[in-house]
């Protein structure tokens, strides 16, 4: 598989950085800023800004999305989603409607 360019940026705090994808983060900033959300320790930090981006804050509101809809956020990987459920169950949730559906059929079969 060819590797991907890398191309240089400049932050708004002036950080120069390179990055071969769209993403526009800078990883000074974001070494930098503290984790917010004690649920999400643990989680990589795409993950975590996938969640940020869409207000997920906690697991109330976590609760309210499928595991399709999860993975589909950008920076969202199939490993996010143990730890995900783990903070769910902890709290007496889990994933949103369509995920409770599969559940009950898997659990029939």
């Amino acid at each position: 598989m060819p590797q991907l360019k890398s191309s240089p940026r400049t932050c708004d705090k002036g950080h120069i950085f390179y990055k071969s994808s769209n993403c526009p983060v800078c990883p000074v900033c974001e070494a930098g800023k503290p984790i917010n959300y004690t649920l999400w320790i643990g989680l990589a930090a795409p993950a975590r800004r996938a969640l940020a981006s869409k207000g997920i804050t906690n697991v109330n509101i976590l609760s309210q999305f499928t595991e399709e809809e999860i993975l589909a956020l950008h920076g969202m990987g199939k490993s996010s989603i143990p730890l995900l459920k783990k903070a769910l169950v902890i709290a007496g949730k889990i994933l949103g409607k369509r995920a409770i559906q599969l559940n009950k059929l898997t659990n029939n079969c």
